[in-house]
């Protein structure tokens, strides 16, 4: 099992790897949306949010604004630190059941387009 600071440093990564998307295929995709990470094997949730100038930062305190996320993921640690370190795919990840995204579908498409 991960860590929290492995976890942090983990989607801290995946925040720098979205910075690395060419600006043209962010802008055409990116919608601005509020992000939770709940990290079931460490009951750890933490906050971020998702905009044009990148992805993050992530916080695992309360949401600053109150409000409850527009997408919200679910996954192990370990899974999560395999993910961002390019050991999982996401796709079967999610359809094997070890990451569960709740979100509109509209998120779900242009998240798509971004992962």
């Amino acid at each position: 099992m991960a860590t929290i600071d492995e976890c942090r440093a983990a989607l801290r990564k995946l925040g720098e790897q979205f910075d690395e998307i060419a600006p043209e295929d962010r802008a055409k995709h990116v919608v601005e949306r509020t992000i939770s990470c709940h990290v079931s094997d460490l009951g750890v949730t933490f906050h971020g949010r998702i905009h044009h100038g990148g992805l993050g930062p992530f916080d695992d305190g309360p949401p600053a604004d109150g409000a409850s996320p527009a997408v919200k993921l679910t996954i192990g640690s370990d899974d999560l630190v395999a993910l961002v370190n390019g050991e999982l795919d996401m796709g079967r990840a999610v359809f094997g059941g070890r990451v569960k995204i709740d979100a509109s579908f509209g998120d779900l498409m242009r998240l798509r387009k971004l992962l």
